[in-house]
């Protein structure tokens, strides 16, 4: 925790000396709030994501006085932990980490529930993807029982999404010949030296992670389909059918079926409202420049990232953004 604090008070003090040299340099508007956004590792979407958001806000940041950095993390946990404790302004997370953070519930029970919680917008969709090394003989997700699996950091999207799914099948990580707990930037490689027989991320498509498992090795995507996976669609309003679009990798010319969750950018109460909506207005006022800025957001609708799933509230912001754009009476 004191390590923690004399980080914070070097940000404060960074944040200061921005301020002045922004006043000196004869900004309309000096720096007056410096504002971080939790990202996630940097082979991911999340890391280029909170780039791009801060990129524009950055760019009016002589209108505003705003000015946006990044912070790599662990993902979506490790995101709703600091912002529950303040230390940043901003997260990207998964829509069912945000959900089990707010209601206190799964892996968020012990830290109670976090109503102080608020949705910016939604971003890309994440399937669960499942990448199988060729010569594994795996065909269906009902095959990696038994097998070498990366099952990632514990707090990682992807872990509890992963764990999820086992309780759906009945599963433990007993039933998994190895039941590695590799970083996101270690699995591809692992993959194909043979260490793991399986890798799964949650990720928005296309990937790097992705594209290096199925260039470095004859790897393949698995299709997650079955009784289990459409309960567990039907009892979870955070998670939905998702389809990897084919051609997108090496040897992965066929659509592959799964299911998944939206990314999210989320803030808290205690983000001010002024903050909230400058960061809103500069991604939808720039929209066409921030479709550009990554392959995942290609297909990003402004009506599709303001309807988001597990009836989390959207912050006032935000709201008040929509009202004075016509977007919502």
């Amino acid at each position: 925790m004191a390590f923690r604090n004399t980080i914070t008070s070097l940000i404060i003090a960074l944040g200061a000396c921005v301020a002045s040299v922004g006043a000196f340099a004869g900004d309309p508007v000096p720096v007056k709030e410096v504002i971080t956004i939790g990202t996630g590792g940097v082979t991911g979407v999340y890391y280029p994501t909170g780039g791009a958001i801060c990129r524009l806000v950055n760019k009016s940041r002589s209108e505003h006085g705003i000015r946006c950095s990044t912070e790599s993390t662990a993902g979506s946990g490790a995101n709703l932990e600091l912002l529950a404790n303040r230390d940043i302004n901003f997260g990207i997370a998964q829509s069912d980490s945000l959900y089990q953070a707010y209601t206190g519930s799964d892996k968020f029970a012990k830290a109670g529930p976090d109503k102080d919680l608020r949705v910016v917008f939604s971003l890309h969709s994440e399937p669960f993807t499942v990448v199988a090394r060729a010569d594994s003989g795996i065909k269906t997700i009902a095959d990696i029982k038994g097998k070498k699996v990366n099952m990632g950091v514990p707090g990682t999207g992807q872990r509890g999404t992963l764990e999820a799914l086992m309780k759906a099948l009945g599963w433990t990580k007993a039933d998994f010949a190895l039941a590695a707990e590799l970083n996101a930037s270690e699995q591809a490689s692992a993959l194909c030296a043979g260490d793991i027989d399986v890798m799964i991320y949650m990720i928005g498509h296309p990937s790097g992670a992705i594209k290096e498992a199925t260039t470095s090795c004859d790897s393949v995507l698995v299709d997650v389909t079955g009784p289990a996976v459409d309960k567990l669609v039907a009892d979870n309003s955070y998670y939905q059918h998702a389809t990897i679009p084919g051609g997108l990798y090496r040897g992965n010319d066929q659509e592959t079926k799964s299911f998944g969750v939206e990314s999210i950018l989320v803030s808290s109460v205690d983000t001010s409202e002024e903050v909230v909506h400058q960061v809103v207005k500069e991604v939808f006022e720039n929209f066409d420049i921030f479709r550009k800025l990554h392959p995942a957001f290609a297909n990003l609708k402004k009506e599709k990232m303001l309807q988001t799933t597990g009836d989390i509230p959207f912050h006032q912001g935000t709201i008040k953004y929509l009202q004075e754009t016509g977007m919502i009476k």
